[in-house]
């Protein structure tokens, strides 16, 4: 039975919902899953004001416990097109898992969220995804078995890169079920890369 990391960082809660729905995917492919994130870096005054939701249930991970999973699924919103800085922050403390090769044939995988539907989404998987891959994962995306993605009945997120969602400009949109059921199916996906690469 693979071990899986669903790693996220969330500011306003629509990638703590996601990294629930990629976990809830994975568990039910047969994987052990832990759901942690990274440690919040914007001071808890600032972070009050902004309204960041600072009540999430996850605990927090340690770079350290990387290596322990055979699967590790990273999710984070976009910073203009790019991974905000949190989880940018603790992966650069990744040096020493990637010097001894410690993630070398793990699978990887990646989700976001934006604002809008062009803000940023698959530039954001794509920065996660270099990160797996300069430390030697094995990356799986959201491929169109998953034919929600290609719904044009409503706006929806997601790519073949990974799951997304699109939160709106205030952040008043939540997850839709077609994004849920995207990050589900990728979660279930990793499962199952994960098992046969580790059997």
């Amino acid at each position: 039975m693979s071990r899986i990391l669903v790693l996220y960082y969330s500011a306003y809660g629509h990638i703590e919902t996601m990294a629930q729905a990629v976990a809830e995917g994975a568990r039910a492919a047969g994987a052990v899953v832990d759901v942690k994130r990274v440690p919040e870096l914007v001071p808890p005054e600032i972070a009050r004001a902004a309204h960041f939701k600072l009540d999430q249930a996850a605990p927090v991970a340690t770079i350290e416990e990387l290596e322990n999973y055979d699967a590790i699924i990273i999710g984070v919103g976009t910073r203009f097109g790019r991974m905000a800085s949190q989880m940018a922050s603790f992966l650069d403390q990744a040096g020493g898992l990637w010097a001894r090769g410690a993630l070398n044939g793990k699978v990887g995988a990646a989700f976001t969220s934006s604002g809008s539907q062009h803000g940023g989404n698959e530039m954001t998987l794509f920065s996660i995804i270099t990160n797996l891959l300069h430390f030697g994962m094995v990356v799986i995306g959201l491929p169109y078995s998953h034919q929600g993605q290609m719904t044009l009945g409503e706006i929806t997120g997601g790519s073949p890169y990974g799951a997304t969602t699109i939160a709106g400009a205030d952040g008043s949109r939540q997850p839709s079920e077609i994004e849920l059921e995207g990050a589900r199916h990728q979660g279930a996906l990793v499962a199952r890369a994960a098992q046969k690469l580790s059997a």
